[in-house]
C-alpha cells in the first residue's frame, strides 16, 4: 500500500499550488511507479506555472540506484526516459539491459578513477565532475569512442564536509583549469548541487537561489553560453529547487519508494 506524504505550507494567504502534494511510497510492487510518475509530473507542472516558468525546462530524473530492473521497466512504460545512477556497478545490468529503449542515462554519484573506463558509451550526462584529473580521464576515454558527454560541475552548496564537490569559492579556478585543458570529450553544461538537510524553506531555496547565481555568474565570465543547467532538488525539496531555477530534478523515493540497501 502506498504510504502518503505531504509537503504544504501553512501561512495565511497562499495560493492552492502551495500546497504541493507529494507521493511518498513504500513500493511492495511496481504498480505504483506510473501512477507516482503521473502525480510528480503534475506537481512539477504545477510548481514551474506557479513560478513563471514552462514546464518543459524542467528534466524528470528518476534515480533507479538500488532499485531493482523491474522497477526502471515499470516506469520506462509509463513514458520515463531519463534515469540516474550512482554506481557503475548497480547500474551496469540495467543499462545493458535497457541499451534499445532510448533512455538516457545520468551518472549523479561520486566517480571513482578506476571506474572512468566505464563513464562513456554507458552515460549521456556526468553531474559529479569535481577534479580536473578526472575530467581529462573521462574526456580522454569518450574521445577513443567518438563521443561526448555533457558535464555538470558538482558544487559542495552548503560546505557539508560530508559532501563532495568544489567549495563556491573554488569554482572559478576549477573552470579555468578545465577550459585551459580543451577538453573534446566532455562538454560543460552547468551545475549540480545537493541543498541543505535538514533545513528550512527559506535555508532550501538560499542554497539553491545560491547556485543559480553562482551559474550566471560564470556563465558570463567564462563565455559559456552552453552553461546552463541546474540539476539540482531531490524527493524533499524539488519544489523549492524548480521555484529556485532547477532544469533537473532528481526523484527517486518519491517514484520508486525507499532503496533497499541489503
Amino acid at each position: 500500500m502506498a504510504i502518503a506524504a505531504f509537503y504544504q505550507h501553512d501561512r495565511p494567504g497562499e495560493s492552492p499550488l502551495d500546497a504541493v502534494y507529494v507521493t511518498l511510497i513504500g513500493v511492495k510492487n511496481n504498480e505504483h511507479v506510473a501512477a507516482n510518475l503521473t502525480a510528480i509530473r503534475g506537481q512539477i507542472d504545477d510548481v514551474a506555472r506557479q513560478a513563471g516558468r514552462d514546464p518543459n525546462e524542467v528534466r524528470l530524473i528518476a534515480v533507479s540506484k538500488n532499485h531493482p530492473a523491474e522497477a526502471v521497466a515499470a516506469a520506462v512504460a509509463a513514458g520515463q526516459r531519463h534515469f540516474g545512477e550512482s554506481t557503475i556497478q548497480d547500474a551496469s545490468g540495467k543499462i545493458s539491459r535497457f541499451a534499445n529503449a532510448g533512455l538516457t542515462w545520468h551518472f549523479i554519484g561520486n566517480l571513482q578513477s578506476n571506474k572512468a573506463k566505464f563513464l562513456p558509451g554507458n552515460f549521456h550526462w556526468w553531474h559529479s565532475l569535481n577534479s580536473v584529473k578526472l575530467a581529462e580521464r573521462v574526456s580522454r576515454l569518450a574521445v577513443e569512442q567518438s563521443l561526448v558527454i555533457d558535464s555538470l560541475i558538482e558544487v559542495n552548496i552548503t560546505g557539508d564536509p560530508a559532501k563532495h564537490g568544489v567549495s563556491p569559492d573554488a569554482l572559478d579556478t576549477l573552470l579555468d583549469e578545465l577550459l585551459k585543458k580543451q577538453m573534446p570529450g566532455i562538454r560543460l553544461r552547468g551545475l549540480m548541487g545537493i541543498g541543505p538537510h535538514p533545513a528550512s524553506e527559506l535555508e532550501i531555496r538560499s542554497a539553491f537561489a545560491a547556485l543559480r547565481e553562482l551559474r550566471d555568474a560564470v556563465r558570463v565570465r567564462h563565455a559559456l553560453p552552453d552553461f546552463s543547467e541546474l540539476s539540482m532538488g531531490m524527493s524533499g525539496d524539488y519544489v523549492e529547487a524548480i521555484r529556485e531555477g532547477s532544469t533537473m530534478v532528481r526523484i527517486g523515493t518519491a517514484i520508486f519508494g525507499e532503496r533497499d540497501y541489503r
